[in-house]
């Protein structure tokens, strides 16, 4: 076992020097999982949403040099070298590899069902399509330390890895969160933390205002972001204190509860809050405070949607994953809510939370997404993020729109956006191929057949494969 000394050294490397992890390094563990391991590769054909929000191209050619987008053009545009492999990909569709941020490596379900994903949540993500994630929010750090360490080794396959440290949060009990009731405990939090490695910090529902404010100064003091799952502090008053990201969207925006007191969560729940006016004053106020300071937000619409009576919530996929006996107790619970035909969270709250998130982009707010596989266990790693792309489609962004929210976003508030999040020339070669065209049909985004992550490609169906029955164990 490597001393922790080291793999804390590892674990504090920041993201920013990516480099392209290459087959020869890679452990026979992962490279049981590669189907396309060519130092030149060129994917021919395919239609191609290039993640910058730009209209969707036919007929395009990929070429894949060392890891890294060589070039990008039309049919006979692009001169593609003797020796090169050639992928005939007529027929399918490719965009940039998800950018999963809100991907916790734990989950959650019914009966309070609660583990640590180190193996099967690596595999889900990559196997999905998600080749980077960032954790927001942990339960057991140092595993993750670990599995990150160990795929940046090559010693496991998943997504690239950007740490969050545990939960923060205020007032009596926390569970497995951090509690801070004064500024320098929250100081003294971020210092250690920002030591161990985490490059973000997760504010959660009861911190206050005064505890919040000193973790985001001292996170910006060690070049650490702060992003929160908010409550005894609205929208607005984290704007004010320097916040870098907000999760969930509206139906954790207690600004929308006219009973908020300062410093206390309201009763309120998600039903109610996701009750109120979308297009409303104070969801305008809120809006233009988020824009005007550049405060981006984190979708999760797949995770409140199992919490809704009737909706599409048995995907066969999702259910062939899980351990025998999480799939009876989630099919149960689902029986529950559908046949009492509402759910804790009635449907109009999810429409409104969608139109709510369209209104933020069309005001010019910066979207990402992520599934946060947590709730009653109905929002699996990698799938959830596959149900993000059909739910913003819902919502009425136009495809382009939506990829760009899941990989060219996710990566430009992680920092990374110069080396990943869209397909051009230079960036790694992080690349989803999807079979069928996803502009003609959503359900196409459920269909990877290759993901690439670091030009290196990886078989799907494997990866997914190597998972059923595990979800809820391990």
């Amino acid at each position: 076992m490597r001393p922790i000394a080291t793999l804390l050294a590892l674990a504090s490397l920041a993201p920013g020097s990516l480099t392209a992890q290459r087959p020869d390094s890679l452990a026979e563990e992962v490279r049981e999982f590669v189907s396309v391991d060519t130092a030149v590769v060129a994917l021919t054909g395919v239609v191609l949403l290039d993640g910058t929000g730009g209209a969707p191209r036919s007929g395009q050619t990929i070429l894949i040099r060392d890891g890294r987008i060589a070039e990008v053009g039309a049919a006979g545009a692009v001169r593609v070298p003797t020796g090169t492999r050639t992928m005939d990909l007529h027929g399918h569709t490719v965009i940039p590899g998800l950018v999963g941020m809100h991907d916790h490596m734990f989950y959650t379900a019914a009966g309070g069902r609660a583990v640590q994903m180190s193996y099967t949540g690596p595999r889900l993500y990559l196997g999905s399509g998600v080749t980077t994630i960032r954790t927001t929010g942990g339960r057991a750090p140092y595993a993750e330390i670990n599995t990150k360490d160990r795929i940046d080794r090559g010693l496991a396959p998943g997504p690239r890895i950007h740490l969050t440290a545990p939960y923060l949060t205020g007032g009596q009990g926390g569970g497995s969160m951090a509690v801070v009731n004064s500024p320098e405990e929250a100081r003294r939090f971020v210092a250690y933390w920002g030591s161990e490695g985490a490059t973000w910090l997760k504010a959660y529902t009861d911190i206050r205002r005064a505890e919040l404010g000193a973790a985001i100064q001292e996170a910006h003091k060690r070049g650490m972001k702060v992003t929160g799952h908010l409550c005894s502090v609205s929208f607005r008053e984290a704007v004010e204190l320097g916040i870098d990201n907000l999760e969930h969207g509206m139906l954790t925006a207690s600004d929308f509860d006219s009973t908020k007191q300062p410093d206390v969560c309201p009763i309120a729940g998600v039903g109610e809050m996701g009750q109120a006016d979308p297009g409303g004053e104070t969801a305008k106020e809120v809006i233009a405070t988020l824009v005007k300071r550049r405060v981006p937000m984190t979708s999760t619409l797949a995770v409140y949607e199992p919490f809704v009576a009737n909706r599409p919530t048995k995907d066969a996929r999702m259910l062939q994953a899980m351990a025998p006996e999480l799939r009876r107790s989630y099919l149960q619970l689902r029986h529950e809510i559908d046949s009492a035909g509402t759910g804790p969270v009635p449907e109009q709250a999810l429409l409104n939370a969608m139109a709510f998130e369209k209104a933020f982009v069309e005001a010019g707010g910066v979207l990402a997404s992520g599934v946060d596989p947590t709730g009653i266990g109905g929002a699996l790693a990698g799938y959830g993020d596959q149900r993000n792309y059909e739910l913003f489609i819902e919502a009425g962004f136009t495809p382009a729109q939506a990829i760009k929210i899941m990989t060219a976003n996710g990566a430009r508030i992680l920092g990374v956006d110069r080396r990943l999040g869209t397909v051009e020339r230079g960036k790694l070669a992080d690349l989803v191929v999807l079979k069928g065209d996803l502009t003609a049909a959503a359900a196409v985004i459920r269909q990877p057949v290759v993901v690439f992550k670091d030009g290196v490609g990886y078989d799907s169906a494997k990866l997914i494969a190597s998972v059923q029955g595990r979800v809820g164990i391990d």
